[in-house]
């Protein structure tokens, strides 16, 4: 069992999350809900990597993480985030 470090943020009516170590984002209505559809992510991409050899698997950068964070728009919203680490 490997562990993940994930940024949980509210996105309208959708909480999004994603893993700082290899780039996977799920989502769903709750938090929990977006960790599921995350820890399902993680598990195809490891599959995946494990029988090919042009997976791309990286860890996440700053530049992608803000990108991630920040909310587009005339005015800046509020949004909740949260930093999580998971076992997958």
């Amino acid at each position: 069992m490997d562990f993940y470090t994930v940024v949980l943020r509210r996105s309208n009516d959708y909480w999004v999350a994603m893993c700082l170590e290899n780039g996977t984002v799920g989502q769903g209505l709750t938090k929990e809900d977006s960790i599921v559809s995350l820890k399902d992510a993680i598990e195809s991409l490891e599959e995946a990597f494990l029988s090919e050899e042009d997976i791309y698997k990286q860890p996440v950068s700053i530049h992608e993480l803000h990108e991630f964070l920040t909310v587009e728009g005339p005015e800046p919203l509020a949004q909740q985030y949260e930093l999580r680490a998971i076992s997958a």
